[in-house]
C-alpha cells in the first residue's frame, strides 16, 4: 500500500481483537480509520496495515438492535465499498469476487434488513464483511473522497453529513462521471450483470445501476442531494445546508477532496473544476454530463 507515513510497529505485546457492531463500516477487517479535525471541518482517512485487526468476530446479533436509520446509512456505506473497489485501478483477482459477491448479498439483503427481517440482517452483517475485505486491499474512489470532506464542512450549522448517506447520495454521481471511463463502464457494466439489471449495452447497463441505487435511497428513507439533506440524515424540503453557504465553501471543499487518500485509486482523476461541478450535481442533483 502506498502510504504518506508509516504507524510505528504494532502489537508486539497485545493483540487487536475488533467486534463489529454495525453493518457496516467493516473496520473490524480493514486497514482505514477516520480522525476528524472539528476545527477544520474535515475527515481525514488513515490507511496502515498496522491499525488492521488481528482477530475479527463478526456475529450478526450484535447487529440485531441498530436503529433503522443506521441500518440505512451503514449498509449504503458496504454497498459503495463493494462498488468501489470493483472499479477502483488497484483491483485484482483477489478483491473481485470478494466485491462482487457483496454486491449481490447487500442488493437482496438491505431493504429487507431495514424492514426489520432479521435474517436479512443476519446477512448484512457478512456482506458488509467481504466488501471490507474487498475494498482494504483494492482500495476506494472519490465516493469516500467527498464525502470525507463535506462530513464535517457544515458542522457550524449544528449538524454533519453522515458518512453512509453521503456515500448513497453521492454514489450515482460518481458512477455516471466514471463511466466516462471505458474502462470503469465496462466493469461497472458487469455490476449490473450480476444484479441481473438488464440492458443492451454498457451504457444502458450504467444507467439501470444507477436508477437500481436510486431507488434503493428511495426505499431506505435517504434523500438525493444535499439540498434536501436534512440535520436529522432524513429527506427535507429545505436541507440544514444553504446554498449560499455551500457554494462560499466548494472550492476548499473540492480541493481536499482532491488531496483524500481515496482519489488515487479512482477510475478518473478530476481537475478542480471537474471536483466542483460533481459537488454541485451531488448539492442540486442535476445530471452529470462531463
Amino acid at each position: 500500500m502506498c502510504k504518506v507515513f508509516g504507524l510505528p510497529k504494532l502489537r508486539t505485546k497485545a493483540k487487536f481483537c475488533a467486534i463489529s457492531s454495525t453493518s457496516g463500516t467493516a473496520t473490524e477487517v480493514t486497514a482505514f480509520s477516520i480522525i476528524t479535525d472539528y476545527q477544520k471541518g474535515i475527515k481525514y482517512p488513515i490507511a496502515d496495515f498496522e491499525i488492521t485487526p488481528d482477530v475479527a468476530i463478526v456475529d450478526p446479533e450484535l447487529a440485531h438492535t441498530m436503529p433503522k436509520k443506521l441500518v440505512a446509512h451503514t449498509g449504503m456505506d458496504a454497498m459503495t465499498h463493494a462498488i468501489e473497489a470493483y472499479v477502483s485501478t488497484a483491483n485484482c483477482a483477489y478483491t473481485d469476487p470478494l466485491a462482487i459477491h457483496a454486491i449481490e448479498m447487500i442488493m437482496n439483503t438491505l431493504v429487507k434488513s431495514y424492514n426489520e427481517d432479521m435474517d436479512a440482517r443476519d446477512a448484512m452483517h457478512d456482506a458488509q464483511c467481504l466488501a471490507g475485505m474487498a475494498f482494504s486491499n483494492a482500495l476506494l474512489g472519490i465516493v469516500h473522497s467527498m464525502a470525507h470532506k463535506t462530513g464535517a464542512a457544515f458542522a457550524d450549522l449544528g449538524a454533519h453529513i453522515i458518512h453512509g448517506a453521503a456515500n448513497a447520495m453521492y454514489l450515482p454521481k460518481v458512477i455516471a462521471y466514471n463511466a466516462k471511463d471505458p474502462v470503469a463502464k465496462k466493469r461497472y457494466g458487469v455490476i449490473a450483470d450480476y444484479m441481473h439489471l438488464g440492458g443492451s449495452n454498457d451504457d444502458e447497463k450504467v444507467k439501470l445501476l444507477i436508477d437500481y441505487l436510486r431507488k434503493m435511497n428511495d426505499d431506505l428513507n435517504i434523500p438525493h442531494s444535499i439540498n434536501h439533506y436534512g440535520p436529522d440524515g432524513l429527506p427535507a424540503e429545505q436541507g440544514f445546508v444553504p446554498e449560499d453557504v455551500f457554494l462560499e465553501r466548494l472550492h476548499d471543499i473540492a480541493a481536499n477532496a482532491i488531496l483524500d487518500a481515496c482519489t488515487g485509486s479512482n477510475p478518473r482523476q478530476p481537475s478542480q473544476e471537474e471536483m466542483e461541478k460533481l459537488l454541485k450535481c451531488c448539492y442540486y442533483d442535476t445530471e452529470v454530463d462531463f
